[in-house]
Parts: C-alpha cells; sequence; structure tokens
C-alpha cells in the first residue's frame, strides 16, 4: 500500500492543486453552526467527525464525537484532527448532536473509496474519466477532489448545493452508489483489491490532514474537478437507480378507500 501512495503522489501533485485539511472541510461544510448556536428547526445541520484522543490511550473507548462548528473549526482541526493517527468524517450533516443515518439531513459530498491503487490504476482512472457513460459502462464521472487515503484514493463529489436527505432520498441515494460503485471499482484495472467494498452512505473516511495509522502516511487532498450535480451522476447508472429530487417521499401504496377507512380524520380534512 506504500508503494501504491508514493506511485500515485507525483501524478496527483504535478497535475492538481493541493488543498488542506482545514480548508478541505471548510469547502465541503460551509454552514456549520457557531457555538452556542441553537436552531431548534433544525435549519442548520452540523457536520460531525470522530477522532482519537490521546486520554483514551489505556481505555477501551476507540474514537470520540465532536460537531464541527464554524467559529472554532480552526482551533479544532489543529487539536483534533491535524496529525491524528485516526480521524473519520462522512460527507454528511446532521441533526441533533449523533452522526446516525436516521440524524442525517444534508448530503454535502458523495464519497467512494477504491483500495489498492498504484500507477497502473490511476491512470485507468483517469482514462474513464474521459469516456462517455452513454458508450461505456466503465465510464467515470471525474471528482471534484481526489484523496489519497493511504490505503488507496477517495473519490469525492461535493454538489453544487447539499440535498436534502428525505426518506426517499437516502433510499435512491444508496442505490446511486451502489451501482455506481460496481462500476467504479474494477479489479485489476482500477483497483488491486478483488472484492467490491460497497458502503453506506453514511460511511466515515479517513479526515484529510490526519494520519493513516496503518501504513504512517498523511491523508491529502487534490482538487481534480468541479462541483457536481445529481444531473452529472445520473446518467453513470440504470434509470432504476438514479435519483429524483421532485420524489423526496416513498408513494403510499394504500388506496383512498383505504386511508379513509384507517384515518379518518386525515382524509376528512386532506382528501375532502
Amino acid at each position: 500500500m506504500s508503494q501504491n501512495y508514493h506511485e500515485v503522489l507525483p501524478y496527483l501533485e504535478n497535475s492538481y492543486p493541493e488543498i488542506d485539511g482545514y480548508d478541505f472541510y471548510r469547502e465541503l461544510f460551509p454552514n456549520n453552526e457557531n457555538q452556542g448556536d441553537l436552531h431548534d428547526d433544525y435549519s442548520h445541520p452540523n457536520a460531525i467527525y470522530l477522532y482519537q484522543d490521546e486520554r483514551d490511550k489505556d481505555t477501551k473507548r476507540r474514537l470520540r464525537r465532536r460537531i464541527m462548528l464554524n467559529d472554532t473549526w480552526e482551533e479544532d482541526y489543529l487539536q483534533y484532527v491535524a496529525n491524528n493517527p485516526m480521524t473519520l468524517c462522512s460527507g454528511l450533516s446532521y441533526r441533533g448532536r449523533t452522526n446516525k443515518l436516521n440524524n442525517a439531513q444534508r448530503m454535502h459530498a458523495l464519497i467512494f473509496d477504491l483500495d489498492g491503487v498504484g500507477e497502473f490504476q490511476f491512470r485507468a482512472i483517469l482514462r474513464r474519466t474521459t469516456l462517455s457513460p452513454e458508450e461505456n459502462r466503465r465510464a467515470i464521472f471525474m471528482p471534484t477532489y481526489m484523496v489519497l487515503s493511504g490505503a488507496g484514493l477517495h473519490l469525492y463529489y461535493v454538489f453544487e448545493e447539499p440535498i436534502d436527505l428525505y426518506p426517499n432520498i437516502k433510499l435512491q441515494m444508496k442505490a446511486l452508489k451502489h451501482e455506481m460503485t460496481f462500476w467504479i471499482w474494477h479489479y485489476d484495472s482500477t483497483s488491486q483489491v478483488k472484492a467490491v467494498q460497497y458502503q453506506s452512505i453514511n460511511q466515515g473516511f479517513r479526515m484529510v490532514g490526519s494520519i493513516n495509522n496503518k501504513y504512517n502516511l498523511p491523508i491529502r487532498a487534490f482538487q481534480t474537478g468541479e462541483r457536481v450535480s445529481i444531473d452529472d451522476l445520473n446518467p453513470y447508472v440504470k434509470p432504476e437507480n438514479r435519483v429524483d429530487l421532485e420524489r423526496p417521499f416513498t408513494p403510499s401504496k394504500m388506496t383512498k378507500k383505504e386511508a379513509q377507512e384507517r384515518y379518518p380524520e386525515w382524509y376528512q380534512r386532506v382528501v375532502v
């Protein structure tokens, strides 16, 4: 894995601008709350990250959870993330204080993990970003950022506007990510690992500026493309797995007659 990292790094350094961890998460989550803000209507969800704390070294506690706040981020980044051997953050922001999928409110970035990426695989990924999805199912849309994770690459598709994660949108995003993972992860072409690694939209990834504790390698990010929209990504999956932002809720299979019998007050108020 260390050899792969050092094979890919020169290509990224020579072709794309690097962005440090502090600025990376400022770009990803520009609307976090300030310390002391209390928005009871959940209009300001926050990013949440996990980090390893020195105080837990001799305990069973593995990681601590912390909210990423706008006005304390510079200090917090230096204290909890920079050079930390284990930090994790997803591309979502959450209502409340826990990073559970049920609490996920907005998606700021769709992220893919590719293990086992050396020079050969990196060149193949770049070639595939030049292909059209209509002509080749293995085409890859150029990600906004490529992040060297120490074990491979993380591909970040940062949205022009965060996507509100209504219940049905979560399901649609899951289907889109699953199929895109299948096409992106191709053994011996884009990854040296046979088993495709499917992950939740809620998956946390090693944070830029921290250290991969397995290989003692820094996590580094490079801007390889522009921000994206759902319309950019939809052509890369089959029609049944595309995201329709106009369908935030799953349509009910209940008939009007059944609804009238089960929910008479609602039926009178809404239907009648």
